[in-house]
């Protein structure tokens, strides 16, 4: 597997927790010293460990919102 690097810029909160500590959470996160990006994903207890997610750009995010405003919970 490719080596790659991460740094949290800004963490947000958490949307949900697991079982073991797991949290999903959205986060400012750049990858591999490239421009921050929206991250939701899983994150093990202290950021040791990561599931897979979704990393999105602040118009993707923006385009999120706006969909998300149109559906009735």
């Amino acid at each position: 597997m490719p080596e790659f690097t991460y740094e949290i810029v800004k963490e947000f909160g958490v949307i949900s927790e697991g079982s073991g500590g797991w949290a999903k959470e959205l986060n400012l996160i750049s990858w591999n010293g490239k421009e921050a990006k929206y991250d939701i994903r899983d994150w093990g207890p202290e950021h040791e460990k990561m599931g897979k997610g979704i990393t999105l750009t602040a118009a993707d995010l923006k385009a999120l919102k706006a969909l998300l405003d149109t559906i009735e919970l």
